[in-house]
């Protein structure tokens, strides 16, 4: 049976975008009970907030958009970005990682789901540069 990196990767990356937004929602958690959010860094005007926001917005975008290209695209050059973009990811969720060690207080379930998303993320390589190095067959 043919192995469907295909269907692996848009897999990987669902998985790595849940992984995202539960990372997001875990630290929104305590407004309903009336508690302080932690924060790394204050935001100290409303422009500054805006390029957060659409930043954030890109950087869950880009993922959704790369889900789609790999359902409907099976070219080498395709391939070969979308390799790229996951190694960028990974760099970017181990950065992450590691700044979120220095928040404090620490919270352990917010670096357990990092380092969790981090493995996701090195999976989703490994799988990517298995497809990258598959035959490439013409239509």
């Amino acid at each position: 049976m043919a192995v469907n990196y295909r269907e692996r990767i848009i897999t990987l990356w669902s998985v790595f975008l849940l992984g995202m937004l539960f990372h997001t929602q875990l630290n929104l958690i305590p407004l309903f009970h009336g508690l302080p959010v932690v924060e790394s860094q204050k935001a100290t005007n409303i422009d500054e907030i805006a390029v957060i926001m659409w930043l954030m917005l890109g950087f869950f975008v880009i993922p959704m958009l790369a889900m789609i290209a790999t359902a409907f695209t099976d070219s080498k050059r395709y391939r070969m970005i979308h390799f790229g973009l996951t190694i960028f990811y990974s760099i970017m969720n181990l950065l992450h990682l590691l700044l979120d060690l220095f928040v404090q207080p620490l919270l352990w379930y917010q670096i357990v789901l990092m380092v969790f998303l981090l493995l996701v993320g090195l999976l989703l390589n490994l799988t990517a540069f298995q497809w990258l190095r598959l035959p490439f067959k013409a239509n």
